[in-house]
Parts: structure tokens; sequence; C-alpha cells
């Protein structure tokens, strides 16, 4: 994706000849094609480079490998490499589980051929319905002329029928025996990505050669409809197809809040190598001054080649001031967020059984932070269903359509039917009572009628006594279907008649005739728009162009092949100021490897978060290009769920994918990240206050294994509690006042500035927390018991003073308090003391920690322990409500409001509250268990809903056709029967 269009056109491949049933001549790739993320060769180097990109592996990695270095560790040799082993073995089990899924369900697609088993130069038959696996010449097919429909869905997004044909040369060769026969070769042109374009000579033994266009080509990809079977000859298969060609290889993507703590872990671990230098540099002067005076300090203590020993214990002893549970608990947290998503009920679509999926769980803080959003619009913003409905008629209108009396919202895409049934939902018993009672319009009515069942290019199929419409288009078998409803019923097709049974003059009796009429558009101004639909696209604009904030009242819209060249490097710059400063772009006809490249064009230009959302697979390229990619289980098949990082059912289902899966998980997963930072710089930072009493010496203030156990059984419940369970508002809430989406979407909630606050904020409390009873039990020499104090009486104070803050720490980031976060803050607390107390007399019992013996029984025993306990942590924690108060009074912000909002509403059942636009919201108590408001969003990045999925039409066949109406309706005549060859 780094090449612009117009680098990769130039890049072509050289031009192939193809040998016609002699396999053996055509060296070619095969048709074995592997969507999965990984393979059994490449799974180990690609996950490790996935994972040591990751600042935070790639530091304790080398802390492993210095502690590998004899007598420099203080923490023995593998306390940090076995759990970064477990963390690794963890992450990849999550790989290998999810990637495995992706396969199965992407093989599961195409299991009616062996595809691989293809090659160039087969002659292949497909069938109708059946997807083409590879691109093919159309040789022949079932229909007259050697035309075919097929379906292209997924290449370039349109349901719409595309019409391709045979040469005449070939249309003829439908036997099994004129086919083996077939001896010469294709010259064609090399593979390349132009879905449009093709161009090549096919060579038979015997004859001239004839040339072959784009109308002849087959692409693999594309579906067989309406046509009973087709031969083609293998031009390109593979990765050589023009589907493949149009794909681009699946990124390994990272989140931006993980690229902003890596960033931070770097500076961190700058900083650590700061500490360590000064501490080196301490011992240094330390051992200098003091050797003389003290007979226990060596001579090489004193002397500069002990420098390196010392920055080497140092930043081992250091290095937990990078929290080394914070991967895995990320991990846990994400994952468990994933399966909130799974388990969304209000995501889950009865109409096809079908749950909301994350596909990945390293995303789901990404989806907070969306700024600009690509959608496919066929099955995506819209359902693709056409539906006859209403008409008018001379003036008169027919049908009801209540949604039209109505402001339309969201929820209008969930109750239109996934599949159409009979295209016709028109119920209005005027229109044939006129035609009865002889009405003034009854001319007129039954004119249109006849028009209706007339004029378009349907084929009927009888099937029994059922007809069967084969429509090019869903608005041609809408009509059609429609006319028959109301009595005009279109039976069959001549070359030269179209056949249909209308109500006559007498109610109850039917006649039968023919009509044909060549007609002339030369001679007639193009059909226009009515002015109600006018001005729906008007005010669809506007909608969307208000929603992007833009100020102007200019929309974009392009073409692919105009975009071809909007896309080059001389005037890229140029079309992306363009279209950045209009309202609205649209981009129709675009192949999927440009719609990748306006995703990522955009992407690097104004380094915001975008997601893409579409549900065919000529949408995989921008889904896998986004930030974020959505897929929507549509009718176009699976391919663009299998490749996305989320999928849901419906559209309607991303308003609330986003705020408040997305706002929630970003909001928990900063809260993690900042916290885990926390409490441990709170911690482990206090080894280098340390550091200034014992004299640079690299002694440890704590117990060994209490240090180890920190992060892992202390502290380690708060982390989760916070990434799971805290939510900054309800739900309803989030859908109710859409502008809290903002927080999350300009990272107020985890930048630079926070992240290095919440450092900041513990390094006063490591002061705090070290200082004040190293002050206290200065001149303490004895306790009452006679047991002299050290360091490690000190130690164990100290511990259980951080142990505490920490823990209450996490209660004043709690917003949303649960059992599990009573549970989390008070448990960790009881945790440690429980354990402190029985640590404190195993020994000799088991013989570890002999240091430990009786320190519970003096550090208990001391009023000195007991006066701090209360006034060391709340001198630590005054200052953070103290600082939240002052924000509070003084600036109070939206989230806040609304905070206050959802606390009234439940306890006095009414409340008010004026959002961001100014606007008042006067609420009961009912508001946090309402739904959602009627309101119409106005966030800058979501489509508008203010459309019905009904309006709009669709393009005809007519354009780029490879067979022009006129043909089509000559070329059948469905009261003779179809030729049955094979």
């Amino acid at each position: 994706m780094s090449r612009a269009t117009s680098v990769g056109d130039q890049l072509e491949a050289p031009a192939r000849t193809i040998y016609l049933n002699q396999p053996h001549l055509n060296k070619f790739r095969d048709n074995q094609i592997s969507t999965a993320k990984y393979s059994v060769l490449t799974f180990l180097p690609r996950f490790l480079y996935e994972q040591i990109r990751r600042a935070a592996n790639a530091f304790f990695l080398f802390i492993a490998l210095l502690q590998q270095i004899p007598d420099v560790s203080p923490t023995g040799r593998y306390t940090t490499l076995v759990p970064l082993i477990i963390i690794l073995t963890i992450a990849g089990i999550k790989e290998i589980v999810e990637d495995f899924v992706s396969f199965l369900l992407r093989n599961g697609m195409w299991h009616t051929i062996m595809w691989k088993e293809v090659a160039v130069g087969d002659i292949v038959k497909v069938i109708n319905g059946q997807y083409l696996p590879a691109d093919m010449a159309l040789l022949s097919s079932s229909e007259p002329q050697a035309m075919c429909y097929v379906e292209t869905a997924n290449l370039d997004g349109e349901t719409n029928l595309k019409i391709r044909q045979g040469l005449s040369h070939t249309a003829d060769m439908q036997t099994r025996e004129v086919l083996m026969k077939l001896s010469g070769t294709i010259e064609c042109e090399g593979p390349n990505r132009h879905l449009y374009d093709f161009t090549g000579n096919l060579h038979v033994d015997g004859k001239s050669p004839v040339p072959l266009g784009p109308d002849q080509i087959l692409l693999r990809g594309t579906q067989l409809r309406n046509t009973q079977w087709v031969f083609g000859i293998v031009v390109y298969t593979g990765h050589d197809t023009k589907l493949m060609q149009n794909s681009t290889k699946a990124p390994l993507k990272r989140s931006n809040v993980e690229k902003v703590t890596n960033v931070q872990i770097l500076v961190l671990f700058g900083i650590l190598l700061v500490m360590a230098l000064v501490s080196s540099v301490g011992a240094l002067y330390w051992n200098g001054s003091q050797g003389g005076k003290n007979w226990y300090i060596k001579k090489m203590d004193t002397t500069s080649d002990n420098f390196g020993y010392n920055l080497l214990t140092f930043i081992i002893l250091y290095n937990n001031l990078i929290p080394i549970s914070l991967l895995v608990t990320l991990e846990v947290v994400k994952y468990t967020q994933a399966l909130f998503i799974n388990w969304d009920t209000d995501m889950y679509y009865l109409g096809n059984d079908t749950p909301a999926m994350a596909r990945t769980s390293n995303l789901n803080e990404e989806l907070g932070q969306v700024k600009y959003l690509f959608s496919d619009k066929t099955g995506t913003l819209t359902c693709n269903i056409m539906n006859f409905k209403k008409c008018s008629i001379a003036g008169v209108t027919y049908g009801h359509f209540p949604e039209l009396t109505r402001e339309p919202s969201s929820d209008d895409f969930c109750r239109m039917p996934p599949t159409p049934s009979d295209s016709c939902d028109f119920d209005d018993p005027r229109l044939l009572k006129n035609i009865e009672d002889h009405h003034p319009t009854a001319p007129c009515i039954q004119e249109f009628l006849t028009l209706l069942a007339v004029c378009h290019t349907v084929v009927p199929e009888k099937d029994g006594e059922n007809i069967i419409y084969q429509a090019s288009s869903p608005d041609e078998a809408a009509l059609v279907k429609g006319a028959r409803k109301l009595g005009f019923v279109f039976t069959a097709r001549t070359p030269y008649s179209v056949i249909i049974e209308a109500v006559s003059d007498k109610p109850g009796h039917l006649f039968a005739f023919s009509v044909f009429d060549l007609w002339n558009t030369q001679n007639h101004d193009p059909p226009l728009l009515f002015q109600a639909t006018r001005a729906a696209i008007t005010q669809h604009c506007t909608d969307l162009g208000n929603l992007l904030g833009k100020e102007n009242d200019v929309a974009l819209i392009i073409d692919g092949h105009t975009l071809k060249y909007a896309l080059s490097f001389e005037v890229r710059r140029s079309f992306l100021d363009l279209a950045l400063s209009c309202k609205a772009v649209i981009c129709c006809r675009v192949s999927p490897l440009q719609k990748s490249e306006i995703v990522d064009v955009v992407k690097k230009r104004v380094k915001a978060i975008t997601l893409a959302i579409g549900d065919g697979a000529n949408d995989v390229g921008m889904i896998q290009t986004a930030h974020v990619g959505v897929g929507i289980s549509g009718n176009e098949g699976m391919q663009a769920t299998n490749n996305s990082d989320y999928a849901i059912a419906q559209f309607s289902y991303l308003e609330k994918l986003l705020l408040v899966h997305g706002a929630w998980s970003y909001n928990r997963v900063t809260k993690c990240i900042l916290y885990c930072f926390y409490k441990n710089v709170v911690l482990y930072i206090i080894e280098l206050w340390f550091a200034f009493v014992n004299g640079f010496s690299g002694q440890i203030l704590f117990e060994r294994w209490c240090i180890g156990l920190y992060n892992v059984i202390f502290t380690a419940l708060p982390p989760f509690t916070l990434g799971i369970f805290e939510r900054s508002c309800t739900q309803e809430s989030m859908l109710r006042f859409p502008q809290l989406y903002k927080i999350t979407q300009n990272a107020e909630g985890f930048n630079t500035k926070v992240f290095w606050g919440h450092c900041i904020n513990a390094l006063v409390h490591s002061l705090i927390l070290f200082w004040f009873p190293m002050k206290a039990l200065e001149h303490d020499t004895a306790l009452a018991s006679g047991h002299a104090t050290d360091y490690l009486f000190v130690g164990n104070i100290v511990y259980t003073y951080v142990v505490v803050t920490v823990c209450l720490k996490a209660g004043l980031e709690t917003t949303a308090w649960t059992k599990f976060s009573h549970l989390a803050v008070w448990g960790s607390m009881l945790i440690w003391l429980v354990f402190f107390g029985v640590y404190s007399t195993i020994w000799p019992t088991i013989p570890i920690a002999p240091d430990m013996k009786g320190q519970a029984t003096m550090v208990l025993s001391s009023a000195h322990f007991w006066l701090g306990l209360f006034l060391v942590p709340t001198a630590c924690l005054m200052e953070d409500v103290a600082w939240r108060a002052a924000q509070h009074t003084c600036k109070k912000t939206l989230l806040e409001e609304v905070q206050e909002l959802e606390t009234k509403a439940r306890v006095m059942g009414k409340a008010m509250l004026r959002d961001s636009n100014g606007k008042r919201w006067v609420v009961t108590g009912r508001v946090c268990g309402e739904h959602r408001s009627s309101q119409p969003f106005s966030l800058p990045f979501l489509p508008s809903f203010l459309f019905l999925v009904s309006d709009g039409y669709a393009f005809s066949q007519e354009e780029h056709g490879a067979v022009t109406q006129e043909e089509i309706v000559r070329a059948y005549d469905t009261t003779k029967k179809k030729s049955r060859k094979k």
C-alpha cells in the first residue's frame, strides 16, 4: 500500500501464452490460496516479531539476558525469563486459536469444488449459483449467443447482474467431445489488477485469431446467476487472478494506545538508565569516600573497574519500574472485553441468528477513538432490497408506506427484511377498484401497469405452474413482480414480442395479447427525478456534511476510472485536500484496491483513527488497511467477516459497538495501563530512595519474595477490575449523549501528559511512603519486647503502607463500584496481611526467608505502625482528592454532569442537564432504564441515519455492458425449450 496507483499500473507482468488442453506446457502459479495469518513455517518468526515489537517485551528480554551474567543480578537469573516465557506462551496459544478458527471459516465457504486443482489452460464447467474458481475466458453457455449473467459483488460490491458473452466462434462448443478436441493458444496480457480491462487473442488451430476483451472474461469470485452452465478456459489462477491482485496482505495491527504505551516505555527505560547511572556514580563516590574508614569495603569497589558491574546491577534492580505483568493483564482484560461484545444481546440479529463477534481482542480500545469512517454502500448502508410499495398514476398516489410520514431512525435498518420475499409490498385495493369502476384514470392505470410488465429485460422461466423471473437488477424484478400482483402477469418473451396476461375491462376476466415496440431514447429527454426524491438526496448529503463538521456545502463524487488518476503522485495531495474539505465524498465503481488505497491515503495524511466497514469480498482490502475493520454478515458471503477485526449483522449495531463498547474499552484499558505503571513506580522507586540510605550498595529494602509477588498476588486484582468492570457512564447515557465519545476520540484519558502526570503522582507518593516512616523510626533503637529494628522491619512497614495506598488509589479511580471492585480493593489488603502473618512464622518449618522470622509480630506490635497506617496513606491520597475536587469545582466537564445526572436520577427520580450543545434535558429516573433517545446524533464520524433503506435505485447493466438491452430481448424465446447440451 505504500505504492501509488499510478506506479502500480506501470509494474505490469509480461504477457503470457496459454496452451489449450496441454497442461504440461503451461507453467504458471497454481490455484491454491491461503488466507490464514500464520502457517506452520511462518508462525514462530512472525509471532515473535509481533511480540518483540512491543517495547515491554523487548525490554524484559533484554533484562532476562542481563540476568544471565554471573554475579550481576541481585534478584536471580530466572526471575524475568520465566514470567516472560509464560506470557509469550499464553499469547501464542491465543493467536493460534484465533487464526485456526478464521481458517476454518474461510475454507467453509468453498466446499463444492477443489479449486486448488484448477490450472491455467484447463476447460472448466461452472453451474448456476457457483463461484468462479479462477479467471476464465468464456467459451459457451446454456443461454442464447453464449451469454451468461454474473454477479460481481465480491469484486466491486454491485449486486445487479452483469452480462458476459462468449465469442461466436466458440458459442457452439457445448459438448465434452468438442471441447476435448479444442486445440490452440491464448495470447493475453500478464496478470494485473484492472477489473474492467483485458486484452488477448484466441488462436484456434486451423482458424484465424479472434480478439478477446473484458466482455469474454469471467473473474474469480464472481457468481454465475440465471445461467444453467458455462464452459471457460482458465487464464489466471491463484494469486495471478484479478481478485487476488486487488487484495492486500493482512497487516499486523496495533492500537494507538499500545503505540503510545510503547513510546512511554522507551522513555521510562531511558529514565531507568539515568537512575542506574546515578546510582552507579553514587556507589563509586560513596565507596571511595568511605573505603578508608570501613574495613569491609574492598579496594576493587572503589575503582572504576567495578562501575560497569554496578550499572548492570542497578538496571536489574530498577527494571520493575516497567510492569512485567502489564501485558498478560491486558491480554486477559481485552479478551474479557471481547466476550462482552460477543455476549451483547442488543447486537444479536434474530433474522439470521447472528451475534456480534470480536475476531480480535487487540483493538478494543481503538473502537473508542474512531474519527473517520469508510463504509461500503450496497448491503452495508442499505439492505439492497427493492420492494414495490407505492406508485403515482395520473396524480393519484397508491400504496401505504407509513414510515414516510414520520422521521426515520436507525431502527429502520433492523425492521427491514433481511432478504426479499416477493419484492412487492404493495397493498392498496383502490387501484384495481378504479379499473373496475371505470374511473377517469383507469386507462392511465392500465397503461402504467402494462409498461411495468413490458419495458424490461427480465427473462421468465416456468417451474410447473410458477413463473420465476430472472432479472439483471433488483429494481426490474420488483417492478415486474409488482405488476404481476396487480394482475398484469409477464409470462413469456420471444425475439419480437412480450406476452402478458392482463386485467380486462370486465372484472374477473383476463385476455392475452402480444406487445412489442422498438423504443428510441434519442428522441426523448432523460427522465427527471421526483422533486421529493431530489430533496431527500439533498437532505442526505447535508446531514452527512453536518456530521463531518464541514462548513461548506460541497460534495465530491468520483468514479473509479477518474480516481485512478486522482491518486497518482502528481495530484494525490491536491485530491486529498479537496476531499477532506468537502462535506461528503462518494466514490463509486471503484476496485477493491482503490478502496484500500483511499483508506491508506487518509490514514497517513490525517493521522487519525480510521474504521472501514463492508459486507463483501471487495471490501476486504479497506477493512484490512483501516485501523479497525468491521465486517457485516450479509448476503455477499463471509469474506468481509472472515477478514475483519469485528463482525456485526447490521450496520445499526455499529452505533453501540463504538459509543458503548469502544468508549468503555478505551477507558478500561487506559485506566488499567495507568494504574499498573502507577503502582510499580510507587513501590520500585523506593529502592532508589533507599539507595541514598544504604550507600548505593544495591541492597533491596523489601524481602525478595514479597517483591516478586507484588504484581502477581498482592496488587493483581485491582487492574483486572478496572479493566473489566469499570465504566464512566451507563450504556444508556453513552447512547443518549454521544458527545461523550469525543472524550475517548480525542484521547483525553491517555496521552503523554496524562501518563507522566500519573508517574509524577506516583513519585510523590513514593517519597511520602518511604521518608515518613524512615524519619519516624530513625531514632527507635529497640521495641518494647527488646528486639532491635533493622532495615527489613522498616521495609515491611513501608511495604504494607504501599499495598494499602495503591489499593485505595484503585478505589479512587473506580467510578462504577461492583462486588468485584470491593473484593479487589479490600481483598488485596487482606491477602497481604494474611500472607505477612503466615510468612513470618513458617521458618524453620519451611526453610525459606529466615530474615522474616517474627517480623509480623514486631510490626503489628509497633504503635508507630498503626499510627502511620492511617496517616501515611491518607497523606498520599489527600493530594489526589484535593486535585479532583478543584477540577470538579472550577471546570465541570460534560462527563461529570452526566455522572451527576445518573446519581440524581437514581436518588431523587428527576434531574436536569444541559448538554455540550446548550440543550436542556429534564430527565426522570427512567432515563437509566430507557434504551436510547430518538434524537439524531451529531458526531463528526457517524453516517446519517436520516434516510430510509428503501430509497434509491439500481444502475442498469447497460453501462459497460457486453450486450445491449435490445440484443438481450431479441435473443430470448422463452416459448421454446432451452438447450440442455453439456
